[in-house]
């Protein structure tokens, strides 16, 4: 019985450790792809200033557009770059140590997976915002008028956004729970009255 608890507690540390650099690994290779895909937007876009990708008849859907951004989404705090290498850094420190404290239940991957897609946008932009003083932005939504984006953006906001419905799902899984096992108590005293 001893023996078969300490396996179980060595395969549960391995799978820790597996998770946790599986976590490292997704937010290299999502910077990386962000970088990779900035450096194209330099390279072929930038000297043509927009490319136009999606277009139905006469409107444009959707463009390639070469875009500097020294602030974030829609400019806001442009030109305060202490305060969006700051942010971004803290959010990333933040997520590694809920992740590698063991403050996350490990055994979800899709919300390691979740906070690694977050981490990895975080750390794709601050690398251009240490290195260049600004942000590549480069998909164009120009049916919808909507801000100029770029690959770190949609892994973070993504990331973000599933990581908060889960939470906001267990919050609802927990306390239903909690009102389910207050009521069959209270429904246990009242038969054992007489």
């Amino acid at each position: 019985m001893y023996g078969s608890c300490v396996y179980m507690e060595i395969v549960l540390k391995n799978r820790t450790v597996v998770l946790r650099t599986f976590f490292i690994i997704i937010i290299v290779i999502l910077a990386a792809v962000d970088q990779f895909t900035k450096y194209l937007t330099v390279q072929y876009i930038k000297p043509q200033g927009s490319i136009p990708l999606i277009q139905a008849g006469e409107t444009q859907v959707l463009n390639l557009t070469y875009c500097e951004n020294t602030g974030m989404s829609f400019s806001l705090l442009e030109g305060q770059r202490a305060i969006l290498i700051a942010v971004p850094v803290l959010l990333i420190g933040a997520v590694c140590f809920v992740v590698f404290t063991g403050r996350l239940n490990s055994g979800r991957t899709d919300v390691m997976i979740a906070l690694a897609a977050l981490a990895g946008g975080g750390l794709g932009n601050l690398i251009d915002r240490v290195f260049q003083g600004y942000v590549v932005d480069f998909i164009d939504f120009r049916i919808i008028n909507f801000a100029i984006f770029n690959f770190a953006d949609i892994c973070a906001v993504c990331g973000g956004i599933y990581f908060g419905i889960t939470v906001a799902i267990d919050e609802i899984k927990e306390e239903k729970a909690k009102k389910a096992a207050e009521s069959a108590n209270s429904e246990s005293v009242t038969d054992e009255q007489p």
